[in-house]
């Protein structure tokens, strides 16, 4: 919880504007606490809204005439403590909610402070109780506002890219899954998370984005990607034989290919050992891997 660096009887101050205007703002934040206690959410709501619409007015706010400007700025940084506890009290009553009253408190936080550290760290939450309330079809939308104030807000990135690519929108899929493999590889685990489920998230989060990077990638003939991305995917997606299957097999494809620009008799016998592995599973394409296999063990088997 935010704590709030101060005494509220020291917004109590002489000038009888400013102790009004402050007096007002430190009873809304006593009641927002209250509320909060009782997990009122419908109170939270109101007298979350109320307090940080007044701590923005102390923080835009002159100094009174004669009034001490460092004295002033305290009072600020009180106000900016307050609306931070205001968007942090939407975001914590919305995690024990229900799912319309979360998707309210989320909406509400969203439309009042865009750009909110508790709105970064909740948008995984909203998108979930957005799909348990029917409106799934929002949460690209929802997605799109995440990462223009996020940029590297992995889940939001994880919405776009698998949408993109669900579409067969190739550029967008490949920039939205760029994008996350480069977030999720910079993000530390959170202090609120444990080690277990922070390595599940990056491993679902990073699994999906190299695979479809590196099958893009393979489509288009750029083998060099192909090969980086798609061997990264492959401890990530050992058991998934959907995904295992076009991975080992567009493998063989790029390491035949990188053979012939190298004269590489080693990437030749990879190529043909994916194509083999890839054959091995079940999957649409699985003749073609076995026919490959054949042709690319042949060529091995020629070079010196």
């Amino acid at each position: 919880m935010t704590r709030i660096s101060f005494s509220l009887a020291a917004l109590l101050i002489a000038s009888p504007f400013v102790a009004a205007a402050q007096e007002d703002l430190a009873g809304t934040y006593e009641n927002l606490q209250a509320a909060e206690a009782k997990k009122d959410a419908a109170q939270v709501k109101k007298l979350a809204v109320d307090a940080i619409k007044m701590a923005r007015q102390v923080e835009t706010g002159k100094a009174p005439d004669g009034y001490d400007a460092e004295a002033w700025k305290e009072h600020q940084q009180a106000a900016k403590d307050i609306e931070t506890h205001g968007e942090y009290a939407l975001f914590a009553t919305a995690l024990t909610a229900d799912p319309a009253v979360a998707v309210d408190l989320f909406n509400t936080l969203e439309s009042l402070s865009p750009k909110s550290k508790y709105l970064d760290e909740g948008y995984a939450y909203y998108f979930v109780d957005l799909e348990k309330t029917g409106a799934a079809a929002k949460i690209p939308e929802v997605a799109e506002k995440a990462v223009a104030n996020f940029p590297d807000n992995d889940d939001a990135l994880m919405v776009l890219m698998n949408e993109a690519s669900s579409k067969n929108q190739s550029d967008r899929a490949l920039t939205f899954g760029n994008r996350l493999i480069a977030a999720v590889n910079k993000h530390s685990k959170p202090e609120n998370v444990s080690q277990a489920d922070w390595d599940r998230k990056k491993t679902a989060e990073l699994s999906r984005a190299y695979w479809i990077t590196g099958m893009i990638y393979g489509e288009r003939n750029r083998y060099l990607d192909a090969d980086r991305n798609l061997r990264a995917a492959l401890p990530l997606i050992k058991g998934n034989d959907a995904m295992m299957g076009p991975a080992l097999f567009y493998l063989g494809v790029a390491n035949y290919n990188l053979s012939k620009m190298t004269n590489s008799k080693a990437k030749l016998v990879e190529a043909a050992n994916f194509s083999q592995q890839s054959a091995a599973i079940k999957w649409a394409h699985a003749d073609q891997a076995y026919r490959n296999w054949g042709q690319m063990k042949a060529e091995a088997d020629r070079m010196r």
